[in-house]
């Protein structure tokens, strides 16, 4: 088994208990924006003490950073933090274990970003598993109840905030990946855990900012909070540290379509912690949905 494997397995299970963690911060203490600081200020040091570590006991010492680094790290920081934030607010619309699935999009809708901006060619079992794929998203956005005119059940806040998410996920780790090979030495954790600890120290210090300017009381409401955005940050890191390996080891597109095993991680965590049930017709479009991917990927 390549290592990337395993790694991007352990990175999926730390996301599905950081999203379920960042949930319960959102529903009864912080605003979006909060649970989305919490992500990021906590494991910021967590990270950079390990860096540090980790260079020094490798003897790989400080690294040097060349310009083509910095476009790759803050197209990466910047859309993963929106991202984020779109998955916390989803969560006030839908259910845990839809609105990780959305999130989850983020393979197709790279596979749609590489088309349209690379020119890249998809085959036609490619193409028939993206139209799967769009079934699923269909059914899923279709807000439970199903009444009203059917392009307001389809066009909705739910799903801007799920294809949104995905497509900027899909961008983040894009750039993460450009960002790590674009270090010159090392080896690929050095590179993975040198690049994570710019993405978390530029993004705790944009989200500070941006709290300060807009959500004044957050940042106090976060420390507040530091048992259980302690743990968000903790699930964070690990998360982090091994999508960033998994990104430095292979090709974006074939570790986030072993991520959507996180499907299966939310399902139960949102059956089992949250006491939540899946309706028939959401059933059906986590089904297409998980089709498409792994149709998607035996099509690559």
């Amino acid at each position: 088994m390549e290592l990337w494997i395993p790694i991007t397995l352990g990175a999926a299970f730390a996301q599905t208990l950081r999203f379920m963690l960042q949930k319960h911060l959102k529903s009864t203490q912080l605003s979006t924006a909060g649970a989305t600081f919490a992500r990021f200020v906590y494991s910021a040091p967590l990270v950079a003490v390990i860096a540090v570590v980790y260079a020094r006991s490798s003897g790989q010492g400080s690294p040097q950073i060349p310009v083509a680094f910095w476009p790759y790290m803050l197209a990466g920081g910047i859309s993963q933090i929106v991202a984020t934030m779109c998955v916390v607010a989803l969560f006030a619309h839908r259910n845990f274990a839809v609105g990780i699935t959305f999130k989850k999009t983020e393979v197709l809708l790279s596979a749609l970003v590489g088309f349209v901006v690379l020119g890249d060619v998809f085959t036609l079992p490619a193409l028939g598993a993206m139209v799967l794929g769009l079934a699923g998203v269909l059914l899923l956005s279709d807000p439970p109840g199903g009444s009203g005119p059917l392009h307001q059940r389809i066009f909705n806040r739910a799903t801007a905030l799920g294809l949104g998410a995905g497509l900027l996920f899909g961008v983040s780790g894009n750039g993460y990946r450009g960002a790590a090979l674009a270090l010159e030495h090392g080896d690929f954790f050095y590179r993975a855990i040198v690049t994570l600890a710019f993405v978390t120290a530029f993004q705790s210090l944009a989200m500070a900012l941006w709290l300060v300017w807009r959500e004044r009381g957050q940042i106090t409401a976060v420390l507040v909070a530091w048992r259980i955005a302690g743990l968000v940050g903790l699930t964070s890191m690990i998360g982090s540290i091994c999508w960033f390996a998994a990104f430095t080891l292979q090709n974006v597109a074939y570790v986030n379509a072993l991520g959507q095993v996180e499907l299966l991680f939310s399902i139960v965590i949102g059956a089992v912690v949250f006491g939540e049930r899946i309706s028939a017709r959401e059933w059906q479009g986590l089904s297409l949905l998980t089709l498409s991917v792994i149709a998607l990927v035996l099509a690559i």
